[in-house]
């Protein structure tokens, strides 16, 4: 039996999140396999924080919600605090390390944590909007559920409009898709 991976993805609404869980378990689908995420989104209209809840398999999901994650990725302070309850001995905890005072309130008992600097790279590297597919890079190679090229292909089929409005966003974007891998890749 193939394993499940499952993965929680967190940060503040406008983050992009919920957009790179859908990519990722398209990507996935895409492939063949069992995929699925399920948002769930803070009281807050606007600004709070949102997570997505994907799980990707060989076999059949039995259950779309999981109590522990194999990874976690908190794109915030409160993303950080509310993503702690998901995280075992098993689970790589991936944050970004433009987070400030945020020590304290990393888990304890995860297998790894792990600080990228995925808003710094964005805004001094690549474009601030790409954030989120650092991001996705960085859950990819964490992972391996997809390969990078099936990750790309997710991504032109979803942003491909985009692209062909502005040709130089394809670039863009999947250099940012394998900055987010290089920056994890250094550190696992």
């Amino acid at each position: 039996m193939a394993k499940t991976v499952k993965i929680a993805l967190a940060g503040e609404g406008g983050q992009g999140v919920q957009s790179v869980a859908g990519i990722m378990v398209g990507a996935a689908n895409d492939k063949g396999r069992e995929a699925l995420y399920i948002p769930n989104f803070g009281v807050e209209q606007r600004g709070g924080v949102s997570v997505a809840f994907c799980q990707i398999s060989d076999d059949k999901i039995g259950s779309p919600k999981f109590k522990k994650a194999d990874l976690v990725i908190a794109l915030s302070d409160r993303a950080v605090r509310r993503t702690t309850q998901y995280v075992d001995e098993n689970t790589v905890f991936i944050y970004d390390s433009s987070i400030e005072d945020i020590e304290d309130d990393l888990p304890k008992n995860a297998k790894k944590v792990i600080g990228i600097p995925a808003l710094d790279v964005a805004k001094k590297e690549l474009h601030p909007r790409v954030f989120n597919v650092i991001i996705m890079g960085a859950a990819i190679e964490a992972t391996h559920i997809v390969e990078m090229p099936e990750a790309k292909e997710a991504l032109e089929k979803k942003l491909g409009y985009k692209f062909e409005q502005n040709p130089k966003l394809r670039p863009l974007n999947f250099t940012a898709l394998e900055k987010g891998a290089e920056l994890v890749k250094e550190l696992l």
